[in-house]
């Protein structure tokens, strides 16, 4: 796995960003770009070619990419490295579907290597719609721009969604492989490139008093929540063919569960480690169709108030239909059928309009087999836990036992908390920041590999074909509670879910 602290990126490059004026670019790209060249992590000659329908020339281009940079308010000093670094800014203006946007394209990127000495290396950055993946995967293969000359790369950085079920997916990676080497696809989960979400690795492989602990013997239940507390802003169109399903669990929850859940690794290296998510995410047992209701609960949620604020219904939001029935919440029990997990549910829930923002892990630990306190020794002695906190407050907190301070004699239980803000001085890099500097290094272990795609999409596949069919009933729950009722029915016999 790379480090950006550590590893050094290719001399030259060139980045070419599709949709070069889009909110993405603006709001993610270009400040990274900033804070890499804080970082002195971008190559010493680096050529930034933007590609959009707005029409303006290089000089024009180069001011927009410097005013996306201050506007995302980063660091002054990130700012000044920026634009003191020598970065040769050129711009084509043209359609994604017009054959000749990919020749004067090829032009420019000739003369970057002619000129500039760019070496052919290329790195390619889809910011663009799903539906023209693979419209500009062709137009490079057509101008001889997606393969690798001798000691040189040539890369795709694809967003997230990688098709929108098994059978799309598939037909999308199909399409890639037509012009890319699956070597050369670096397709994007930016949970992955979170801090802490690496900090799984390290918690696990790195310390032995932890790892002994990770599995069916100790573990009672395993708990992962993505909560937000925003609706769908003006994504209402886009979350009405999505839903929870497709825009969280699919990838980002999956992604978590697979680090999670997975073997030890041969080697940090990104294949061994891909492959044992994947193999994680093959032990999962399919859904059965007789039983979904059981296993899975629905929600969307209606009018409420969200931090002091009263907020719509979904299906008041701008976009979405008035009888809408796409779930802004999902709640499920999973089985991971392999030695680690038998026996082991893991209980997953997203959801919109929550009552707070965060990610977290928790591993649910089971109770001593015997307590030789009489009851009245005991305050609130709950199960230990180990809780991983993704976002906001990156960290780890662990529960434990411990006895109160006087006579007579009293349990209680406390916490211990690690913040990663609190005992690091180092600032983590954001999500973006890793992905360029990875995609530039040639390192894809943080990126999705194709049969990591396909699997994730095999698990969530029978979900999709009962939600269509109307086999899953949908539940509604007021904006700013934990979701619908149902959802703490989920959990077996007396356990909750951990709302902070």
């Amino acid at each position: 796995m790379a480090d950006p602290d550590g590893g050094s990126v290719a001399v030259s490059a060139a980045l070419v960003v599709f949709g070069a004026t889009g909110d993405l670019a603006h709001r993610k790209l270009y400040p990274a770009l900033a804070s890499l060249a804080g970082r002195h992590q971008l190559p010493r000659k680096l050529a930034i070619v933007g590609i959009a329908r707005t029409e303006m020339n290089d000089d024009d281009f180069r001011d927009e990419v410097f005013k996306a940079v201050v506007a995302a308010g980063k660091d002054p000093a990130e700012q000044q490295a920026f634009e003191n670094r020598d970065i040769i800014f050129r711009y084509v203006a043209g359609s994604f579907d017009d054959e000749d946007t990919y020749a004067r394209l090829a032009d420019v990127l000739n003369e970057c290597d002619e000129r500039h000495a760019i070496s052919a290396n290329r790195l390619y950055y889809l910011a663009t719609v799903p539906q023209m993946f693979v419209r500009v995967a062709q137009g490079l293969g057509k101008v001889g721009l997606a393969g690798e000359r001798e000691g040189a790369f040539s890369r795709i950085i694809i967003e997230k969604p990688f098709g929108h079920d098994l059978e799309s997916a598939r037909e999308l990676n199909a399409q890639l492989h037509e012009v890319f080497d699956e070597h050369q696809i670096y397709r994007i989960d930016h949970y992955l490139a979170k801090e802490t979400v690496q900090n799984i690795l390290a918690l696990r492989f790195a310390n032995a008093i932890f790892e002994p602990l990770w599995n069916r013997r100790y573990v009672d239940h395993v708990q992962i929540t993505v909560a937000e507390q925003l609706g769908v802003e003006h994504r209402g169109t886009f979350y009405e063919h999505a839903g929870a399903l497709r825009d969280i669990v699919q990838n980002h929850v999956l992604q978590v569960l697979a680090l999670t859940a997975m073997e030890p690794p041969a080697s940090f290296e990104a294949d061994p480690i891909r492959d044992e998510k994947v193999k994680a995410l093959r032990s999962i047992r399919p859904f059965d169709p007789d039983h979904m209701e059981e296993r899975v609960v629905r929600g969307q949620y209606t009018a409420g108030i969200v931090d002091g604020m009263e907020v719509p219904a979904y299906r008041d939001e701008e976009g979405v239909s008035p009888s809408s029935k796409t779930e802004t919440f999902l709640a499920l029990e999973l089985d991971i059928d392999n030695w680690r997990w038998a026996g082991v549910p893991i209980y997953i829930r997203t959801g919109k309009r929550l009552p707070k923002r965060m990610t977290e892990v928790v591993l649910r630990y089971k109770q001593v087999p015997f307590l030789p306190l009489p009851s009245t020794a005991l305050d609130s002695v709950e199960p230990n836990e180990m809780v991983m906190r993704i976002q906001p407050d990156e960290g780890i907190e662990l529960s434990f036992a411990a006895k109160v301070p006087g006579s007579p004699f009293r349990v209680r239980t406390q916490q211990l908390s690690f913040s990663y803000s609190r005992s690091f001085a180092e600032r983590a890099p954001e999500a973006y920041e890793r992905v360029l500097f990875d995609a530039l290094l040639g390192d894809p272990t943080l990126f999705i590999r194709e049969d990591e795609v396909e699997q994730a999409w095999r698990i969530v596949q029978p979900l999709i074909d009962a939600f269509r069919e109307g086999r899953v009933p949908l539940s509604f729950y007021p904006a700013g509670t934990w979701g619908p009722s149902e959802a703490d029915h989920l959990l077996a016999g007396d356990d909750t879910w951990r709302n902070p």
